[in-house]
């Protein structure tokens, strides 16, 4: 489980494809590796990964961390179109106590999200997401969504998709403000909006065929 508050940027060092399954190593500060244990989730770009191996040392300021990446999630998230040199959002998972600043996020990416226009200016960038139809009924004004892991409040919505409003503490920490048009965002829907959704949906069809009845 995570927060969807992204805690730093993680640069890529090596993605090796093998049998389907990628090997990705990531180099992040070492402070985001203290206490870390083999088989510990971290939500990479939103999508919950398990550490299969890290690296931290006394004399440098930067460890490494590695995952394998299986063909699934290489399908439905954008970490399979990473190459070294790439920056990555980087979420610990929530431990007790922490504090809860964004909204609950399972690290399951339910679709991509493509980038479809951009609009910056001396303050905030605001950028048009086109999401498909199937994920695109869970996202309402004023609602919760991750967005490549970030928490982010969902802005205008039309029938083509709907915007972010970036402010500079987003653009900072996470890696949004690095996208491109045309590039691919994982998305996660809020749960209780899907979860709500979709019980409204059950009643109504349930309604309908006891009508026809």
């Amino acid at each position: 489980m995570f927060t969807g508050i992204v805690q730093t940027q993680a640069s890529v060092v090596g993605t090796l494809l093998n049998e389907g399954v990628m090997r990705l190593v990531l180099s992040v500060g070492n402070e985001y590796l203290q206490q870390l244990t083999i088989g510990a989730s971290i939500a990479v770009n939103g999508c919950c990964l398990t550490v299969v191996q890290f690296e931290t040392s006394r004399s440098d300021v930067v460890g490494q961390v590695s995952f394998d990446v299986i063909d699934e999630s290489l399908k439905l998230t954008n970490l399979g179109n990473l190459t070294c040199g790439d920056k990555v959002n980087f979420e610990r998972s929530v431990t007790f106590g922490t504090e809860l600043g964004g909204h609950i996020v399972s690290g399951h990416i339910h679709d991509m999200a493509t980038v479809d226009q951009i609009v910056r200016t001396a303050e905030n960038v605001k950028i048009k997401l086109v999401l498909a139809k199937d994920w695109s009924k869970y996202v309402f004004y004023k609602g919760f969504i991750s967005v490549n892991g970030a928490s982010l409040t969902v802005g205008q919505v039309d029938e083509n998709g709907f915007w972010l409003h970036l402010i500079p503490e987003t653009l900072s920490i996470t890696n949004i403000g690095r996208t491109k048009m045309g590039d691919k965002l994982n998305i996660e829907v809020d749960q209780q909006t899907y979860t709500i959704v979709n019980t409204v949906e059950h009643y109504l069809r349930k309604n309908t065929l006891n009508r026809i009845d």
